[in-house]
């Protein structure tokens, strides 16, 4: 086990709230890799003394502890500079999917109130608009490249002192999460709320020796958390992937031996498929932990990851608002196949319409506990969090999703979200998409569902209802997605697009999503 001396006195608990734990692991070890990526490697001692020195650039732009920052940057060693920055010098920072379109940036990054933004050159053409059109925006820094109306990341960086901050304030990531309605809302804690409770906290490393691969975009909560976060507090370092492939997927376990990583089942379908010559290529004995979630794994796609990894998957059920997630390793999945696990902080309750408890083995709808501190609340939107929690003294919110306990209180999904889309692991919501096929003068209703696909879990399909009129052809409905990518982020774009002469609804008027998606999800039946 390592020892260390704690940075400028703080203890270690006081050190992680305070962003300051890497520094702890800096003073000690200041020469133990800490990022590899395609865009440059950071020692421990290298990434504190930057995000020192970012901490500081804050501080010189008139920041303030609990202002908000925006970051939109792909998986780089700046992104976990910023990141730890702000934890440690009181900032409310907000990580942005830098594939949705300008327009749903600029929402985010407003409504964020960030005063900072730091982006990605890569995404000059979107980001520069973004900026345009953020008037809140007090600084922007551009990170790989130049971008107009940004400075030089680098080189407002580099003006600052690297050392230790002297008097350390906890900041707070705030991540964005659709709702089934409206625009995305951000997910905020108190600043110096701690990893206690999560999932995280179960994960076994040694920074002598452990090695970590994130494969996933570092502005998903999972991805962040559980590779980059957890690793780097332990004193591992981390590999970034800046884009994922299943054959180099195995590259990298073999070459950095890589003993933990974080996976959507997409990832695990996409390597089961490889050619047997290309899997048994690659030296895969290094691996000690896959931690998977984020959509539902099929039972027999992950017996055989394990036939092939080795009995090391460990499964979680959650969302970003955190909680009391779920959490089964592989001897008990193997007993219970299907579990997402028992709950880490317990009392995990099934409800029914009535809003009372469910017996055993009955669907209803989930509702976590969250920890007695730090629970989330949506940002500038009390009406939205109410809704949220059961029960606001217990602390037991619910993400939307049905599920059902077994007498041994194991946690079984059914549907996610009811209407929900989850493909390759991303959130979609059918009622985002809806609203933009509306604004096409051809479309008299819309209803979108998620449709079984053997590389995405689910995929997007949207059937219309053409106005009186307007005649349902190839060429219409090649025009509907044509239009749903001109106005929103590609990912969510349906990929196939159906028509009703009437859409079915209930006496209310109401579309009866769930009778459509049993007419055209055949491959889950």
């Amino acid at each position: 086990m390592d020892t260390f001396v704690s940075a400028n006195n703080l203890n270690v608990e006081q050190a992680m709230t305070c962003g300051m734990v890497l520094a702890i692991w800096a003073n000690n070890f200041p020469d133990r890799p800490a990022i590899y990526s395609a865009q440059g490697n950071r020692t421990f001692g290298e990434l504190n003394a930057r995000m020192n020195q970012v901490a500081r650039s804050f501080e010189a732009a008139g920041l303030k502890p609990g202002d908000g920052a925006a970051l939109i940057c792909s998986n780089r060693p700046e992104y976990a500079e910023t990141l730890f920055a702000a934890m440690r010098c009181g900032i409310r920072i907000t990580p942005v999917n830098w594939h949705l379109t300008p327009k749903e940036m600029i929402h985010i990054v407003n409504d964020c109130e960030a005063k900072v933004l730091i982006g990605d050159a890569r995404m000059k053409d979107n980001l520069e608009e973004v900026l345009a059109n953020s008037p809140c925006v007090e600084l922007a820094l551009a990170v790989g490249g130049e971008m107009e109306g940004f400075s030089s990341y680098d080189d407002v960086v580099n003006e600052q002192d690297g050392s230790d901050l002297t008097n350390p304030l906890p900041g707070s990531p705030m991540l964005y999460t659709s709702g089934t309605t409206g625009h995305p809302k951000g997910v905020w804690r108190e600043p110096g709320s701690t990893m206690t409770g999560s999932v995280a906290t179960l994960l076994t490393y040694d920074g002598a020796t452990d090695t970590d691969l994130c494969t996933g975009p570092l502005y998903h909560a999972a991805p962040m958390a559980y590779s980059l976060m957890a690793p780097l507090h332990a004193g591992v370092g981390v590999y970034l992937m800046d884009k994922w492939d299943a054959e180099e997927t195995l590259r990298v376990i073999q070459e950095y031996k890589i003993t933990h990583t974080h996976m959507v089942p997409t990832m695990f379908h996409r390597m089961l498929t490889l050619p047997e010559e290309v899997r048994n290529k690659y030296d895969i004995s290094s691996m000690k932990y896959v931690i998977h979630g984020a959509a539902p794994c099929p039972v027999h796609v992950k017996k055989s990851f394990m036939e092939w990894f080795g009995k090391i998957m460990y499964e979680y059920y959650g969302g970003t608002e955190g909680g009391g997630a779920c959490y089964i390793g592989p001897e008990e999945w193997f007993k219970r196949p299907g579990s997402v696990g028992q709950p880490v902080l317990g009392g995990t309750l099934i409800l029914g319409d009535d809003d009372k408890p469910l017996p055993a083995g009955e669907i209803g709808r989930i509702f976590m506990k969250s920890p007695e501190a730090g629970r989330f609340r949506y940002f500038k939107d009390d009406g939205k969090t109410e809704k949220a929690y059961l029960d606001k003294q217990q602390g037991h919110f619910t993400l939307g999703d049905m599920g059902y306990l077994d007498t041994d209180d194991f946690l079984y999904l059914s549907d996610r979200r009811n209407d929900l889309i989850l493909s390759g692991g991303v959130n979609i919501y059918p009622a985002e998409i809806d609203a933009c096929l509306l604004l096409h003068p051809a479309v008299g209703d819309a209803c979108t569902v998620g449709i079984a696909n053997p590389n995405w879990g689910q995929e997007v399909l949207s059937v219309i209802e053409p106005k009186e009129g307007v005649e349902a052809t190839d060429e219409l409905a090649a025009e509907l997605i044509a239009h749903c990518i001109a106005n929103m982020a590609k990912f969510k774009c349906p990929r196939q697009i159906k028509f009703m002469d009437e859409l079915p609804r209930s006496e209310a008027g109401k579309i009866k999503r769930r009778l459509i998606r049993d007419v055209y999800d055949t491959g889950s039946q």
